[in-house]
């Protein structure tokens, strides 16, 4: 065996043994609880609405039951400031808090079950809000928990481990669910009402992996190193002052560092190639002739082996370069991705194009995640506003996605398919254009290892 040969062997050893460490696997069991209440207050809820009979636009409006997500970090600041009574003296700061989150989601998913579509969507909405707050709020502990537990060579891998447990939880709550639905229909006999409430209590009890992942895992010692600080605030400061300090505080600590504006301004455009194209690549697909079927198969085959391949691809990128070379391979391989769809309307209903176009967008893209998570975790260095700054951090990411590619419809009437998928590559640019000057300028500096 050569002498080059050997080093890079045991590159790969590292990288592969990073994923079995025991911190990264309890991040991962976390991903697996953060996954799995997503789709009962979202699309197995409405599997179950519409075959009660529930009308289209009520089911519609069921859409709304979703905003703890979008607005969490405006409650990010009660986890970092306040403890919770008992079990945050028991079990530290994140843990109390994760403890807590979990118990009310087996609570409210056991509250959603019992509850009947048919009679009272109104209690069913209600249900569906209490399961979405306890699953926003258990993401804020599980991302401050993750960045702080996790060093920075951990942190790719970590998410990396996350996501694919993730998309495992979210697998388990929907095609595992309606499963176990029809098993206790056609097995054990019971009626429509009961198999659904059975499908919800067997849901909870999986929340218990989550629970015995934060009864095994230890606090995090940045957390710990807090400790003395927050135990002062407690102490001096009462409840309402200790939120609005750790809120002011979280916001004035970023905004003082150098380029903080230009770091939030790359955070918001850095997956806007993605999101653009993604706002319509269904509609796409549907203009060039394929079925539903036929892109749903696709989707969820290959193109979820993609992701999750993906995700792990990330993770190797970041352990094997730099923060900022990481991020530029990252941001250019999901622009070229997509121009994988611009050929794709050149030449029409080629379904063997499709998967490629398909697999090559989940791949970059999942890669690109996993770099841009491991940058957001990078740049929450403070363990008293971690949730907090990280909470609104994805806030600032989510508007790209949702608000800035909601001109996607207009651009591709007026352009047409190539040259919008075109204009989608285009649109990764301006991004890359402040990862240079945020390099040029020394913003790196600190956050991770600048050589590897």
């Amino acid at each position: 065996m050569s002498e080059a040969a050997v080093p890079a062997r045991r590159r790969l050893s590292d990288t592969l043994a990073v994923y079995l460490k025991r911190r990264v696997l309890i991040v991962a069991f976390l991903g697996f609880s953060s996954g799995l209440p997503l789709a009962l207050s979202g699309s197995t809820l409405l599997v179950w609405m519409r075959e009660v009979g529930v009308d289209l636009g009520t089911i519609g409006l069921f859409a709304l039951v979703g905003t703890p997500y979008t607005v969490k970090f405006l409650w990010a600041p009660l986890v970092d400031a306040l403890d919770v009574p008992l079990l945050s003296r028991r079990f530290g700061r994140r843990r109390g808090w994760l403890l807590l989150a979990q118990l009310l989601l087996i609570v409210a998913i056991v509250f959603l079950g019992a509850c009947d579509p048919a009679a009272s969507p109104v209690v069913v909405a209600v249900g569906a809000l209490l399961v979405a707050a306890a699953s926003a709020t258990q993401d804020i502990v599980v991302d401050a928990f993750r960045v702080e537990s996790l060093d920075e060579s951990e942190q790719a891998a970590g998410m990396a481990s996350y996501v694919a447990a993730y998309r495992i939880g979210m697998l388990a709550s929907t095609a595992g669910a309606l499963f176990l639905v029809s098993g206790f229909q056609s097995a054990l006999g019971l009626g429509h009402h009961a198999a659904w409430s059975s499908g919800y209590a067997v849901m909870a009890a999986l929340v218990l992996i989550g629970v015995a992942t934060t009864l095994v895992a230890t606090e995090p010692q940045r957390s710990a190193e807090a400790a003395a600080a927050h135990l002062a605030a407690v102490a001096h400061d009462n409840p309402v002052k200790r939120v609005v300090t750790a809120a002011a505080g979280a916001f004035a600590e970023f905004l003082s560092r150098n380029l903080a504006l230009v770091a939030l301004a790359f955070v918001v455009l850095f997956k806007f190639t993605d999101a653009l194209a993604g706002a319509l690549t269904a509609p796409f697909v549907i203009d060039l002739g394929f079925s539903r079927n036929e892109y749903a198969a696709i989707i969820k085959g290959v193109g979820l082996a993609a992701t999750l391949v993906g995700g792990f691809a990330g993770g190797f990128v970041a352990r094997a370069y730099s923060l900022p070379a990481s991020l530029w391979i990252g941001g250019v391989l999901q622009a070229v991705a997509a121009l994988a769809f611009s050929w794709q309307a050149v030449v029409g209903r080629d379904a063997a194009w499709l998967t490629f176009a398909i697999v090559v967008e989940n791949f970059t893209s999942a890669i690109g995640t996993v770099i841009f998570v491991a940058y957001l975790s990078a740049l929450c260095r403070n363990p008293l506003h971690t949730a907090t700054q990280y909470a609104l951090l994805t806030a600032l990411a989510a508007f790209g996605r949702t608000y800035l590619s909601s001109g996607a419809g207009f651009i591709a009437a007026a352009t047409g398919w190539p040259a919008f998928f075109a204009i989608c590559a285009a649109a990764g640019l301006p991004s890359l254009v402040l990862l240079g000057l945020l390099q040029g300028r020394g913003h790196f500096v600190g956050l991770a290892p600048a050589e590897k």
